[in-house]
């Protein structure tokens, strides 16, 4: 839809890294209008893993695939991406380097081709913590969702510790607990946790009750967002256009302009003809759930569950959010373990492994794109409760076992405005990483859970 196509204007992000001497050195492949999880979904073909052997090709995920791989092959130092619910957190788990989504509005979104306003977040892919280095920068009025308050929510933060953050209580969901969970997956998070358990951190289980329903409630909003915000790719205002097709009643002379009064608009062989099918499918079901006859069943009760998962956070976390009006009107979290007297005291961090697998067979991702597509939603299913409360998050990639091609992305997710504490710890946990201690897996720290 838009080859070819030459922005009059650079993103804020991009001006503010020439302004500081940056090089952009081009620009890399990608999920079409970043509609994926596996980077397959492009003109330009599939994103292939630098680990990939003849006859066995993985993917590097999506839909930021082309940054991570640049960045894992050694072609750049960091890429840009953007996140939505978990387009860079993945592809870093995939491909062993730092996937990092800060805060929602920290980073202006000016420039940015839109898929979903609520949940695009740009982020940076890098070899390591030390190179993800945060632009806060100030204000963008031009963003709409940029944050003004920046002051405020680092006060907020200084003002609310009641104690420092080391040791860290690191929580543990239960509902991250499957039994779709990949054995090397779940060592790996379980070696994590008993190396920062020897470190003098705590762990405690948590319960964030309605992950359950967040990966149904972001596949509503997101593909309803994106039918809003692709109206305008339609052959006029822009991308390329298409010849309209003559419908069987018109005559074989009729001009184009007799043919579109007949009922055949401009739009529909445009958006046929250059619009891939994932694109097309979200459009069409975000297009559904935005009618008059299903938006209270799926558009609002989708809104209701992204603020049950927000609660969940809120309630799980010992920093209150710093943009609510009202902290001390939360709720006390529901914890998996015993409170004391003076309730649940709250986590610092939540750690978490990025995916469910390690990285699958790009043959296997074809197959399952052609016979059954939902199924690689799944894929999203750690990453996008972060993007529905607008959290910061990153991905650190830890020693795998077998099976894994390498490594294995673990995630430190914080309450909202803690980017800085989610940075630390992400280092703390790529130093484990990097002494390859000879820790055992704490089996006490993680209890495996079959789904029901």
């Amino acid at each position: 839809m838009l080859q070819g196509y030459q922005s009059p204007f650079a993103a804020t992000v991009v001006e503010k890294l020439q302004a500081a001497g940056a090089i952009i050195t081009g620009k890399t492949n990608l999920d079409e209008f970043g509609m994926g999880s596996h980077s397959i979904n492009s003109i330009h073909g599939p994103v292939k893993s630098a680990w990939s052997k003849p006859g066995k090709e993985w993917t590097v995920g999506g839909s930021s695939g082309g940054s991570a791989l640049a960045v894992q092959t050694g072609q750049c130092s960091a890429a840009l991406g953007t996140d939505t619910g978990g387009s860079i957190r993945l592809p870093a788990a995939w491909t062993g380097t730092v996937g990092f989504k800060p805060s929602y509005g920290i980073v202006s979104r000016w420039g940015v081709v839109p898929y979903a306003n609520s949940l695009d977040t740009v982020g940076v892919i890098a070899r390591d913590i030390t190179r993800v280095k945060l632009i806060y920068g100030s204000y963008d009025p031009r963003d709409p969702t940029s944050i003004i308050h920046r002051s405020r929510i680092r006060w907020h933060i200084k003002r609310s510790r009641v104690r420092p953050p080391y040791p860290l209580r690191i929580g543990i969901p239960l509902e991250y607990l499957v039994s779709e969970l990949h054995v090397s997956v779940r060592n790996a998070w379980s070696l994590t946790l008993a190396r920062l358990k020897q470190q003098g951190h705590t762990i405690h289980h948590i319960s964030l009750p309605s992950t359950k329903s967040a990966l149904s409630a972001y596949y509503v909003i997101a593909p309803a967002e994106a039918s809003s915000n692709l109206a305008k790719y339609d052959g006029v205002r822009y991308g390329h256009k298409a010849s309209p097709s003559p419908s069987p009643s018109a005559p074989s002379s009729s001009s184009p302009d007799e043919r579109r009064d007949k009922g055949n608009p401009l739009f529909s062989p445009t958006r046929g003809a250059h619009l891939g099918p994932e694109v097309r499918r979200r459009i069409l079901l975000g297009s559904y759930t935005l009618s008059s006859t299903a938006i209270d069943n799926y558009f609002i009760r989708a809104q209701k569950v992204r603020r049950l998962v927000q609660d969940d956070f809120n309630h799980a976390f010992a920093l209150s959010h710093p943009l609510l009006p009202h902290p001390h009107l939360q709720t006390p979290s529901i914890s998996a373990e015993p409170t004391s007297s003076t309730g649940f005291e709250g986590v610092d961090v939540i750690i978490t492994p990025t995916s469910l697998r390690p990285a699958p067979l790009l043959a296997e991702l074809i197959a399952e794109r052609e016979g059954d597509p939902a199924r690689q939603f799944y894929d999203d299913l750690y990453t996008v409760p972060a993007s529905l409360a607008g959290l910061p998050a990153v991905s650190v990639p830890v020693e795998g076992g077998e099976g894994s091609q390498g490594n294995v992305g673990m995630q430190i997710m914080g309450q909202f405005g803690d980017d800085d504490l989610v940075l630390r710890v992400g280092r703390d946990v790529e130093k484990l990483s990097e002494k390859r201690s000879h820790t055992k897996p704490s089996e006490d720290v993680i209890r495996y859970v079959p789904v029901a």
